[in-house]
């Protein structure tokens, strides 16, 4: 008898997770809820790390079991609750060159995830890492389930790059991810571009759920004190990894070639901090960029508060979940029009939309928004109506009903439920 989603055990299988919370310590301790610090500037968080938290937290409110298998980042290896019924097991190795491998550490985890109660659904979450993807086949198969899988990033649609490494991964990884995929009982992606090419890759329309990522209306309340006081404004703001895909850098090059007087704030961390803070140091309006190192995400929504304009200046993204996060802010956008960006952003409406790498396109949209305080509050006002259609808990919901879907739950069970 299928069992509706409230009663159900969801093995989750994703190679980012949020780090655990700091161990108090003795004196000057962590503050409540503050993550492990060496794990998030391992890896810093990003859009994926935050996706499978606040999805497993939603799901954990509605009273779904689940067991969540995840790499270990720089943080301890082992278990940990979250929520009323969630377990979360890290593993593998400290090693950001042989990350895949913590596939092959969390089979154990895997095996056990039926004891004491059968797993009904495995959850795969695909990012870059194609391990996730046969690790979630392997769980489906030892368990008896349906496998469920949501493509944060596609390695033979969005991903860009001249690299070996990148050319690899496009032309091995898209065979990988193109069975799977065909395979997998479900999948769901963020948005409708995604979709059009994986249906092109046949997965059929029946099995494809678009459902993209979401901000925490729970954190999104009052009003936070001003987090950068020193700060002139208007100010700009760049939240998220420093990392190649995003191109931070673009950013730090075009807010030197500004006519308007702004300053820039970078918050985050990553592996192109040395490229970031090199830039920074050589712009010609370095007296008025502020790097401000990572900030765990429970902290982003005061640090969204404090800005007036977000940039997300991306070589390629699948959707760029800061950006639903800014608008319920009421922040206007300016990012670039590649991958699912677009579908985000309403050029003209939301915020402003300008080419990938170019730099001067982007100090002139910069230019624009940071010079005309209307149109600011235009598109401020823009964000804060569209933000509706991204809040988690209804996501989740919808999640749900994926879950329900291919185990068969009739409708009417689902609305019960």
């Amino acid at each position: 008898m299928p069992r509706p989603a409230a009663d159900l055990h969801v093995l989750r299988l994703c190679s980012v997770f949020e780090p655990p919370e700091t161990r108090r310590r003795a004196g000057p301790g962590a503050l409540p809820g503050e993550l492990d610090s060496r794990a998030a500037r391992f890896d810093p968080i990003g859009g994926m790390q935050n996706h499978t938290a606040t999805l497993t937290r939603c799901l954990d409110a509605r009273g779904v079991r689940q067991t969540v298998v995840t790499a270990r980042l720089a943080g301890p290896r082992g278990t940990t609750p979250l929520g009323r019924g969630a377990r979360v097991h890290r593993t593998g190795l400290p090693v950001p060159r042989l990350r895949q491998l913590w596939a092959l550490a969390g089979l154990l985890a895997v095996l056990r995830a039926g004891r004491p109660t059968p797993v009904d659904v495995v959850h795969a979450h695909q990012g870059e890492d194609l391990a996730t993807l046969l690790l979630g086949r392997l769980a489906a198969r030892v368990h008896r389930c349906p496998l469920v899988v949501t493509l944060h990033c596609s390695v033979g649609h969005t991903l860009t790059g001249r690299g070996p490494k990148v050319r690899l991964l496009r032309a091995l990884g898209g065979r990988v991810e193109r069975g799977a995929l065909c395979r997998a009982d479900a999948v769901v992606v963020l948005t409708e571009r995604t979709a059009a090419a994986v249906r092109d890759d046949g997965v059929p329309a029946d099995r494809l759920s678009t459902i993209p990522s979401g901000f925490d209306p729970s954190l999104f309340t009052g009003s936070p004190a001003d987090v950068f006081p020193g700060v002139a404004r208007p100010r700009i703001g760049y939240v998220g990894r420093l990392a190649p895909q995003k191109s931070p850098g673009t950013l730090v090059e075009a807010f030197g070639r500004m006519r308007e007087e702004a300053a820039l704030v970078v918050v985050g961390d990553g592996p192109d901090r040395a490229l970031v803070h090199r830039l920074a140091a050589t712009s010609p309006a370095t007296g008025r960029i502020t790097l401000a190192g990572f900030v765990e995400h429970a902290r982003v929504p005061a640090v969204l508060g404090s800005l007036d304009v977000l940039v997300l200046p991306s070589a390629y993204e699948e959707m760029g979940s800061v950006l639903t996060e800014a608008m319920a802010a009421g922040l206007p956008v300016v990012a670039s029009r590649v991958g699912g960006i677009p579908e985000v952003v309403r050029h003209g409406d939301t915020g402003l939309l300008v080419p990938p790498g170019d730099v001067d396109a982007l100090a002139a949209a910069l230019d624009r928004v940071t010079g005309d305080a209307a149109l600011r509050a235009r598109l401020a006002a823009g964000a804060r109506a569209r933000a509706v259609d991204y809040s988690w808990p209804a996501l989740a919901g919808r999640v749900a009903e994926v879950y329900d879907r291919v185990l068969g739950v009739p409708a009417v069970e689902q609305a019960a439920a």
